[in-house]
C-alpha cells in the first residue's frame, strides 16, 4: 500500500495555485476546480480543490527537504511569511511553520532518519 496524495480545500484557486508554484512544486493539473503538483523530489502528488463555502481544515500537510534553513531563507527573500522559524522539536524534527492563503497550516521540515525510525518506533499490526 502506498499514499497517492493529499487534497486541501482553498477558497482562491489563483492565489492557492501560484503560491504553491512559488513554493517550488510543478503543476501537472490545472482546472478552474482542481490542480494538482509534483514534489521536486520523488513521486509523490497533491491536490487542491475549490470550495464555494468558507475553508475550515484541521489538516496540516509536510513537505521535507534536507536543507530546510537555505529553503526557507530562500522562500522569505521571496515574500513568504512564516509563524514560525526553523525550530528544533521535541520529536526530533526541524520545523518551520507557514499557511497557504486559504489557510492551511503547513509545516516545512527535515527529520532524517527520525521520520521513519525515532527512537520509540514500534511496528503494530493486526
Amino acid at each position: 500500500m502506498n499514499l497517492n496524495q493529499v487534497t486541501l480545500p482553498v477558497n482562491n484557486m489563483d492565489k492557492s495555485t501560484q503560491f504553491y508554484r512559488d513554493l517550488g512544486f510543478t503543476q501537472i493539473v490545472d482546472t478552474p476546480h482542481y490542480a494538482r503538483f509534483e514534489c521536486p523530489e520523488g513521486d509523490a502528488t497533491f491536490s487542491l480543490s475549490l470550495e464555494s463555502s468558507d475553508v475550515v481544515c484541521g489538516t496540516v500537510i509536510y513537505f521535507e527537504h534536507e536543507k530546510l534553513d537555505d529553503w526557507v531563507n530562500k522562500l522569505k527573500a521571496k515574500g513568504f511569511c512564516f509563524d514560525q522559524e526553523p525550530t528544533d522539536q521535541s520529536y526530533l524534527w526541524r520545523e518551520a511553520i507557514l499557511h497557504d492563503p486559504s489557510g492551511n497550516k503547513i509545516k516545512l521540515y527535515w527529520a532524517g532518519e527520525n521520520r521513519i525510525n525515532p527512537p520509540w518506533r514500534v511496528e503494530m499490526r493486526s
